[in-house]
């Protein structure tokens, strides 16, 4: 199991490289662009899972409810499996795309 300090250098890092590639700078006339959208999408997953670290730091110095830090552990694995669903199908749309003829 992933220690709070190792959870916390880990969102850090995804934060670093979301602000170092530039990522949602651009937007499109007809509303947000994709690059905008996946930073959106990364960054709630990203304070869904600070949320749950918090609560299990709290419990473990007895000041959070057990049912607290299950639901916020559950809704935390929630957003990141949506997220991978996410990157699965547009990864597989790229691939789609590159296998079609010119």
């Amino acid at each position: 199991m992933a220690s709070p300090t190792i959870a916390a250098n880990a969102y850090a890092n995804l934060a670093r490289v979301l602000e170092n590639s530039g990522a949602g700078k651009g937007t499109e006339a007809s509303g947000q662009s994709f690059a905008s959208l996946l930073k959106d999408a990364v960054g709630s997953v990203m304070e869904s899972g600070r949320k749950s670290d918090a609560q299990t730091v709290a419990m473990a110095s007895g000041k959070a409810n057990v049912m607290d830090v299950v639901t916020a552990v559950a809704d935390t694995d929630v957003a990141v499996s949506t997220l991978v669903s996410v990157r699965d199908r547009v990864i597989a749309a790229y691939e789609d795309i590159m296998k079609m003829p010119i």
